[in-house]
């Protein structure tokens, strides 16, 4: 069984490779990495998207929109749980025009055969409230 430092090293990985995309337009990336049951979340959707065909619409329709010039993961957390994974980060966007936007994220991960695969994700935005 990997250790936590591992998991954490390889979902980095992973995620980066597919903001890395996701920078420059193209949604692939999270795709490829996401389970046929994914389930997502985000803070312009009023209900969740369930399964990877419904996510595929949804992430089609960003295609080509989003070019950011840099973005950073921020203390980044995993929690083992058997087969899965829980990733914890906050993150921090900078588009083309120079506008930041900063982000919570959870990611929830499943092992299977093909690897590590995205079942759940859930973004909100960072505002303290108060």
């Amino acid at each position: 069984m990997p250790t936590e430092s591992e998991v954490l090293t390889t979902l980095l990985a992973m995620e980066r490779a597919a903001l890395d995309r996701w920078g420059n337009g193209d949604p692939s990336g999270f795709l490829e990495i996401s389970a046929p049951d994914v389930v997502y979340f985000d803070p312009y959707r009023e209900q969740r998207v369930d399964g990877i065909l419904a996510l595929t619409e949804l992430y089609e329709s960003f295609r080509g929109q989003v070019q950011l010039e840099s973005y950073e993961i921020i203390n980044p957390k995993v929690h083992l749980l058997g087969n899965g994974a829980v990733l914890t980060f906050n993150y921090t966007s900078t588009g083309k025009s120079g506008q930041v936007t900063r982000w919570n994220c959870t990611e929830v991960y499943r092992l299977t055969e093909a690897g590590w695969r995205i079942i759940q994700t859930h973004w909100s935005y960072t505002r303290a409230m108060g």
